[in-house]
């Protein structure tokens, strides 16, 4: 058992949320119990990890995807409104931790999804920035790019968005951002590296990818989002007394 101050107080040591500008509130979000026993992770918070939860007697909630973002509305009611009060029913502590997640060099999505890859990191794509929320490195040999493709999709158990360049160059170099990070490409392009891979893909990608010979890999949001709130799990089981367990709901997108 852990007292909800003190799983407050080791996360943001932890995470380090003040250290970065985000969108949403980072940290505890919805209050509940004080004694913690059993801790749920997952990658947002929505109604069916609610559910989950409360199926398992869990005492607090921890998201990568949580609530309150910049430029939402203000009003509870409907989905927001079901959501809350479910937790607050059942007196259930929400902590999340957007940016910080992601770029954590241990336990962050960005850091775990290369760990995944095989993907030696070399620093930030914002070269000086160690707090980018893009990084680069490199394979340890050049391969072709559909076998890199097809380690994207076996390890991601999915199949990814390809946009090969008309030179169809191996892949040695790589930058990366977990999640919406597609816009990064360009910066990746502009220092030469032979392939980018985010989560997501917007038209105007394509031309880019195509135009300044990058290939782009888009291997889903909430696939390459999976593994910071699991690799958190695992952490505080093994450093604090909870017990803490990842529940997957899954999202095609």
């Amino acid at each position: 058992m852990i007292l909800r101050a003190e799983l407050e107080s080791y996360l943001n040591q932890l995470l380090t949320p003040e250290l970065i500008k985000d969108f949403c509130p980072n940290g505890l979000q919805i209050q509940g119990k004080e004694q913690i026993n059993k801790i749920i992770t997952g990658v947002t918070a929505t109604e069916a990890l609610i559910d989950q939860a409360i199926v398992a007697k869990a005492d607090a909630i921890i998201v990568h995807h949580g609530y309150f973002w910049k430029n939402e509305s203000y009003v509870i009611r409907g989905m927001k409104y079901r959501r809350i009060k479910k937790l607050l029913d059942h007196d259930i502590n929400l902590f999340a931790y957007h940016l910080p997640l992601d770029i954590h060099p241990e336990l962050g999505n960005n850091a775990q999804l290369a760990k995944l890859l095989e993907i030696e990191v070399t620093g930030p794509l914002e070269l000086g920035n160690q707090q980018s929320v893009a990084i680069q490195g490199q394979l340890k040999t050049a391969i072709a790019a559909e076998d890199f493709v097809k380690r994207v999709d076996c390890k991601l158990a999915r199949t990814s968005l390809h946009i090969a360049p008309p030179s169809n160059k191996a892949i040695k170099t790589i930058a990366w951002c977990t999640g919406g990070g597609q816009s990064y490409i360009e910066l990746a392009a502009e220092q030469g590296i032979d392939c980018f891979v985010s989560g997501e893909v917007s038209e105007q990608t394509t031309h880019i990818a195509r135009e300044m010979d990058i290939h782009f890999i888009a291997a889903g949001h909430h696939a390459t989002e999976r593994y910071g709130v699991q690799a958190l799990a695992q952490h505080l089981n093994e450093q604090l007394a909870p017990n803490a367990e990842f529940i997957d709901i899954d999202n095609p997108v």
